[in-house]
């Protein structure tokens, strides 16, 4: 459903255009439990008039069923749709919720609040542009906030709008809102965002959500759906160095074959010149396929199948990258942030798959950094992660992956840990650097074939001499 537009009656070809031309932002909600996410959006939708007629009459009528908010309607259950979640009256899964305005479209994903469910808040926040941090104006900052915000920091997010809902609560006090500003500006010394913006609502009455309320005569700022239509988020990706993890080789017939995947970062067009790792062989863009034809260029986000004008051996889980441009890192060992989400916790050199770019390595966390006291952000000692702890740490693999620090490209600096036995994803990782470490291969892209030989054989030597000292310094290779 689509706000209404004068153009709709006039020529909807030419709304419809405009529309599919409309930015699209991604935003997150999130927060501690029961500081009203859920009903935030449930207000948005309904407010901005994206709700059909025979939705608002269900959420009606299981308002009236489940009870939550006594003879008003219940916006929540817009987006929790699980029975359990409608029971308890939490969100336990991350929901997604589409709408748009005149200036853009949106894709929201509404996340859980509970500490039980933090990896699934993580996941929302790994594709988002925004975060929405909603604070009780009753409870104030809590520990999940605190740890909500370092999650969504430490997964590139910049751009944050903290909303302080349940005001009418607090009888719209100003007083309540500016105390509740102070107590988050704390906690940004901790934080890597670029700008906060703060606005008091009522998700319930939807005050300052959509529209302005009259209960707030203090607040003149913008409402919470203006600042969203206003912020300008940067795209770092799109201006980054080319890189395409290629996910599938497509070979209808005999006379094709492309690489299929998604465009990690920058762009790329025929006639530019790709280097394949981790082989180093190099070729030119012969054409970019997608299924409405040939393109030109092929930007950040965009699916596409490229063919190339030479032969070379590529399988899924290799890399295309501009052969003018820095390369990326292909090393067997690197630094990195984990946000762990295993009941089990985890140990030095047990065993784990990690997913990186399109590849999935065997590999074990060597050492320890720190761990973060999500209360204080402080670095403290730490031998293992619990659920829902965050530390630094060194992975060493089994064989080298080719990545970018997160900071440089999320899609090719960010990773999950796989548990093996059971194959469940038990959590996931910010790159922060490449690092040297006994059995790690460093590779530079550049390298000939016989340079990366003989840096595999100097490797395979020294990790005989490790493992096998009884051998002396005999040499296999």
């Amino acid at each position: 459903m689509t706000p209404h537009s004068d153009l709709i009656a006039e020529n909807i070809h030419e709304y419809l255009d405009r529309h599919e031309r409309k930015d699209l932002l991604r935003f997150i909600t999130c927060g501690s439990v029961d500081d009203g996410k859920s009903t935030l959006i449930g207000r948005l939708l309904h407010d901005s008039k994206q709700i059909y007629e025979d939705q608002f009459a269900a959420i009606q009528r299981d308002s009236r069923r489940y009870n939550t908010t006594e003879d008003d309607v219940d916006l929540a259950l817009l987006v929790d749709g699980l029975q359990a979640e409608r029971e308890q009256g939490i969100t336990i899964d991350v929901a997604y919720r589409y709408f748009s305005t005149e200036r853009r479209k949106y894709i929201i994903a509404d996340c859980p609040g509970h500490e039980q469910y933090t990896r699934n808040m993580a996941t929302g926040a790994s594709t988002c542009d925004v975060a929405v941090i909603l604070v009780d104006a009753v409870q104030g900052v809590r520990t999940q906030t605190r740890r909500h915000s370092f999650i969504v920091s430490q997964l590139g997010v910049r751009q944050v709008i903290v909303a302080v809902n349940k005001m009418d609560l607090q009888g719209y006090d100003k007083a309540v809102f500016e105390a509740i500003r102070s107590q988050y500006l704390t906690l940004m010394t901790h934080l890597d965002f670029e700008s906060v913006h703060f606005v008091p609502i009522s998700a319930l009455r939807g005050e300052n959500v959509v529209a302005p309320g009259d209960s707030m005569p203090w607040y003149q700022g913008e409402t919470l759906l203006q600042l969203l239509d206003s912020l300008e988020v940067s795209r770092k990706g799109s201006q980054g160095a080319f890189r395409f993890p290629v996910q599938f080789v497509n070979r209808p017939n005999a006379g094709f074959r492309g690489f299929s995947g998604s465009i990690a970062a920058g762009e790329i067009r025929p006639g530019d010149r790709v280097q394949a790792l981790p082989s180093g062989r190099q070729s030119r863009v012969k054409e970019i396929v997608t299924a409405d034809g040939s393109l030109s260029v092929a930007r950040l986000g965009q699916a596409v199948t490229l063919t190339l004008q030479d032969e070379i051996d590529i399988s899924r889980g290799d890399m295309l990258v501009k052969a003018d441009e820095a390369p990326p890192h292909i090393s067997a060992a690197f630094d990195a942030r984990i946000v762990w989400m295993s009941t089990d916790a985890l140990h030095l050199d047990q065993p784990y798959l990690f997913k990186l770019a399109g590849r999935l390595v065997p590999g074990r966390v060597e050492q320890f950094a720190h761990r973060i006291d999500i209360n204080s952000y402080e670095t403290l000692p730490a031998e293992s992660l619990s659920l829902n702890e965050i530390g630094s740490s060194r992975v060493v693999l089994d064989a080298p992956a080719i990545f970018d620090a997160y900071r440089q490209c999320r899609h090719t600096g960010g990773f999950i840990v796989v548990d093996p036995q059971s194959n469940a994803t038990v959590g996931c990782g910010m790159i922060e650097a490449a690092a040297s470490s006994p059995g790690a291969v460093e590779a530079a892209a550049g390298l000939s074939a016989e340079a990366r030989l003989a840096a595999f054989e100097r490797e395979l030597n020294a990790m005989v001499r490790k493992h096998f000292p009884h051998w002396g310094a005999k040499e296999v290779l």
